[in-house]
């Protein structure tokens, strides 16, 4: 994956030395399931999920600049929900001690852009859970239309079956947000 970078973070490819940061913050309990997973209450857990990062290159590792430490990831996949070659769905996780700072819009707007002009996407979609207000926030601020809630649409580890929030953003939408 392409490496990128932003003021404050570096967005690069997952290795195994990234192992320690990864279990830091994936351990944490009101990180994993706002994203939809089971805080990491093993370090070999971290170590499975790690390898397929690093062998599946859909996501990438979020650094500090300042510290160099992973302090979150962020995926560029395949929508589920759309027959569209040219669409793509981003998924994060920021460690709870960087919340608030702005970090995560900085990492999405990289990533449009990286998206939109190096990969040539028409549309990138974004999901959160009803519950998860931070994601909401920064979903919000990055300026991605709702299209809707699909409801009863996943299944959540401990909570059962849920809705899914569902936004995206055009091409188009994101050249005229920058124009702005």
């Amino acid at each position: 994956m392409k490496h990128l970078e932003t003021k404050r973070l570096v967005l690069r490819d997952w290795q195994q030395n990234d192992l320690q940061d990864f279990f830091a913050y994936a351990s944490k309990p009101n990180i994993g399931p706002a994203a939809g997973w089971p805080a990491h209450t093993c370090i070999a857990t971290t170590q499975q999920i790690l390898d397929s990062f690093i062998k599946n290159q859909e996501v990438w590792a979020i650094t500090d600049k300042q510290s160099h430490r992973v302090i979150g990831s962020f995926g560029l996949h395949l929508d589920k929900h759309r027959n569209n070659p040219s669409c793509r769905m981003i998924g994060y996780v920021l460690d709870d001690s960087y919340w608030g700072k702005g970090l995560m819009k900085e990492a999405v707007e990289a990533v449009l852009d990286y998206a939109f002009n190096d990969l040539s996407l028409d549309l990138i979609s974004v999901y959160h859970y009803p519950f998860n207000q931070q994601s909401k926030k920064v979903i919000e601020k990055c300026g991605f239309t709702y299209e809707g809630t699909l409801r009863r649409a996943l299944v959540h580890f401990d909570k059962g079956v849920i809705d899914s929030c569902c936004y995206s953003m055009t091409k188009e939408e994101f050249n005229q947000q920058k124009r702005s």
